[in-house]
């Protein structure tokens, strides 16, 4: 007979060394979880600004057998540091199996809202994300590679770089900077970026700048966050901040000069930061969820993770179902608006804190949608000439 699942929830503050020790094991010797959102130390820096943050810790007949970092918000439950990582799940060794259904049940969760889970799931929708998989000759043997396959594209890339030397002067580019003025001016960058597509800023709330610092200034052993920026002539003209553990190397907020898109600044800087972080020994290059096209021409991984909402039965999914079936048989795309809305959502309940501050985000939100609605209306149809 299999023994009971049962859950602690503690703070990150009160795990003992026999437990982190545990957690680090799992980390470095499970596969799945080689991204550095899976760490301990991710953990332990992140729960000290994240709002209501807290550990589930899973026993069976006493032992312990996987970990949960998550934040509550009210009723609902998400990993911990969303909206910000992409990869979430339980730590636990290679063989061990917790569900993502079963996490929801044993944390009471109203809803537990997942955008990347690794791991056992019986709810939700397949994603893919992407990697560039390093060959052990390094960048140089990469690049070869992807210049025979996508020759047109780096060519054009090739292009790009000289006539942002020619317009501006020499290219440069640092890496594993830790400057915080540096990083306040690629968080400001980004914000202006959220605001103008219309998206949730998630910078707006606080806590989420504070996170990005708190990583940077705590690097630790085979664990780390950075930025690489690159300069032409005397001109700042791309950022990005990263996340680092062990050989895997996450592509986390870039940001780039949008005066100088022609010349491709932040795909510049990406390759260059590839160039140098290969050359210390990084072997895999996350860039997150597929979507941008450029990253079809660079990654040659991927990895299949779940987006889903665990919702415990009630009126709230009542009416989502009612009101996704009523779009469609209007012809509307019922499920497809209720995703989309769904992740807008809870971008904001994971940014926001109190209760006042996601009614601010949703009324937001609602007028954003209701404008573009609007535009969409006057934008008159393109007739077909044959």
């Amino acid at each position: 007979m299999a023994e009971t699942l049962q859950v602690e929830i503690m703070s990150a503050e009160a795990m003992d060394a026999a437990a982190i020790a545990l957690w680090r094991d799992w980390t470095t010797t499970n596969p799945a979880l080689t991204s550095p959102y899976f760490r301990w130390d991710y953990t332990q820096i992140a729960a000290r600004v994240c709002p209501s943050a807290a550990v589930a810790v899973f026993r069976r007949g006493g032992r312990i057998v996987g970990f949960f970092p998550h934040q509550k918000r009210g009723g609902s439950v998400q990993p911990l540091g969303a909206p910000m990582n992409d990869y979430h799940g339980v730590i636990a060794a290679e063989g061990e199996t917790i569900t993502l259904e079963q996490v929801a049940h044993l944390l009471h969760a109203r809803r537990l809202n997942v955008p990347g889970w690794i791991g056992a799931a019986e709810t939700g929708q397949a994603r893919e994300t992407v990697q560039v998989a390093m060959p052990d000759a390094g960048f140089d043997a990469w690049y070869a590679e992807r210049r025979v396959t996508f020759g047109k594209y780096f060519k054009d890339k090739e292009r790009a770089r000289r006539s942002l030397e020619a317009e501006l002067g020499p290219v440069r580019v640092e890496r594993g900077l830790r400057d915080p003025a540096l990083l306040d001016q690629l968080i400001d960058l980004k914000a202006a970026q959220y605001r103008r597509s219309g998206l949730h800023d998630i910078f707006a709330c606080g806590w989420t700048r504070d996170l990005l610092h708190a990583l940077m200034a705590d690097p630790r052993p085979d664990f780390g966050a950075s930025m690489a920026a690159m300069h032409a002539g005397d001109k700042l003209v791309a950022i990005e901040f990263s996340l680092h553990a062990g050989r895997h190397y996450h592509f986390w907020f870039p940001v780039y000069e949008p005066s100088l898109a022609r010349c491709s600044p932040g795909i510049l800087l990406s390759m260059d930061t590839m160039r140098l972080a290969s050359a210390e020994g990084f072997r895999v290059f996350d860039f997150g969820f597929e979507g941008e096209s450029y990253k079809k021409y660079f990654v040659n991984a991927r990895q299949t993770v779940r987006e889903a909402v665990v919702m415990r039965p009630g009126l709230t999914q009542a009416l989502g179902d009612a009101a996704v079936g009523v779009l469609d048989k209007a012809g509307g795309r019922g499920e497809a608006l209720r995703a989309s809305l769904r992740r807008r959502w809870s971008t904001i309940e994971a940014c926001e804190a109190s209760p006042v501050g996601r009614l601010r985000g949703a009324a937001v939100a609602v007028r954003s949608a209701v404008s573009k609605a609007a535009a969409r209306r006057k934008t008159p149809a393109r007739v077909a000439h044959v």
